[in-house]
């Protein structure tokens, strides 16, 4: 470490006492390091609390996560996400220094998307670094204006402790209580694919839900077909599935360390996105034992070769995605090499060792920052 925990002390004395007396600015010498996270009990929030705690392992009360960062100052804000940013980041002290994530969207996902891409590279200049997590997502922001120097590839990580494998004991004895009957290939998708916190009767389209539909029909024309959901807003999916005669069960999960027993009970998993900036789906259904069927998006390319590790295919293609899962309900010894080999693959995505990329690209360098 080139950062000790006494020189992370030294940074309270940039704080003016009267400041934090007079409008209740956070100025304690802990946490020097925020990550701003929503309110909603979703992905990122789990992915500020995972990062968090690792940058913790490494240096001891360094970091920590809020929903409401606008009592901040002399603080590294890191906003989880770069819709965040833009909301927040206008209102918020100057003697802060600040990352976002830019996980997915391009001027041609629709007009809200291209606001907030060009609000993010009006922000540049109040941006010590913008993080991102596939290749794709890297390549696009270079291309936009956003300088080499600035822009940190970090995937997105995983709990390899939490999220294995389960045996066939295991795997039948979740079946059996979620009400999977043995004879069904079941495929999974734990994802928001609605627009909203509701319903979500409107599809969110980006996501793909109506690929998903399409996948699922073609599949159970010539194969048992039950849909494992999970995760809100899953109406227009729930819908589809009911006008097609496809049985499914849906859970809202609370405690997103209830999610690896779901991932027990699929023998695949469906990613039918046009646009992410992971999904967390690849590496989770990679680590648990489950064949992971995907289009060309986010982190896909980098990690997932097809017919090797899993299911690659192009964003749209409907009749690759049912042929890659018919072949995995068809062929045991095909689908066993890609559980086997996706395995091996998920190791390095650990949220310890993308803590410590935190840690060391971004976090770091910005406490040097804030401290000259």
């Amino acid at each position: 470490m080139t950062v000790s925990l006494k020189s992370l002390a030294r940074f309270a004395c940039c704080v003016p006492a009267r400041l934090g007396a007079s409008v209740g600015l956070y100025t304690s010498t802990d946490d020097l390091v925020n990550f701003v996270v929503e309110k909603a009990n979703w992905s990122i929030r789990w992915d500020g609390i995972s990062i968090t705690e690792g940058v913790n392992a490494i240096m001891p009360n360094t970091a920590s996560v809020t929903d409401a960062p606008y009592r901040l100052a002399n603080r590294i804000v890191h906003f989880g996400s770069q819709y965040m940013w833009t909301s927040w980041g206008p209102h918020m002290s100057s003697s802060n220094r600040f990352a976002a994530t830019y996980f997915h969207g391009k001027p041609e996902d629709g007009p809200a998307a291209a606001e907030n891409l060009e609000q993010v590279l009006e922000s540049l200049p109040r941006l010590d670094y913008v993080i991102t997590a596939a290749k794709l997502m890297e390549e696009r922001l270079l291309e936009w204006g956003v300088p080499r120097e600035k822009l940190v590839r970090i995937p997105i990580g995983i709990d390899t402790k939490l999220f294995q494998p389960a045996d066939e004991a295991e795997r039948r004895r979740v079946r059996h209580s979620l009400g999977i009957p043995d004879d069904h290939f079941c495929v999974g998708s734990f994802q928001k694919d609605g627009v909203g916190w509701n319903e979500g009767l409107e599809p969110k389209l980006i996501k793909g839900p109506d690929v998903f539909l399409d996948t699922i029909d073609r599949v159970r024309r010539e194969a048992p077909v039950y849909v494992l959901l999970t995760g809100p807003a899953r109406g227009y999916v729930k819908q589809g599935l009911e006008r097609m005669g496809v049985p499914y069960t849906h859970h809202f999960l609370e405690n997103f360390k209830d999610l690896p027993r779901y991932y027990h009970a699929l023998d695949a998993y469906l990613v039918t996105s046009r646009e992410e900036g992971g999904p967390k789906s690849i590496t989770e259904s990679m680590a648990s034992g489950v064949p992971i069927l995907t289009t060309r998006v986010g982190m896909a390319p980098d990690l997932v070769q097809d017919g090797i590790n899993g299911g690659l295919v192009d964003v749209d293609d409907v009749e690759g995605l049912a042929g890659r899962a018919l072949r995995v309900a068809t062929d045991r010894a095909f689908a066993q090499s890609l559980i086997d080999n996706g395995s091996a693959s998920v190791s390095q995505y650990d949220w310890s060792n993308v803590a410590e990329q935190h840690w060391q690209k971004v976090y770091q360098p910005m406490l040097k920052i804030l401290n000259s």
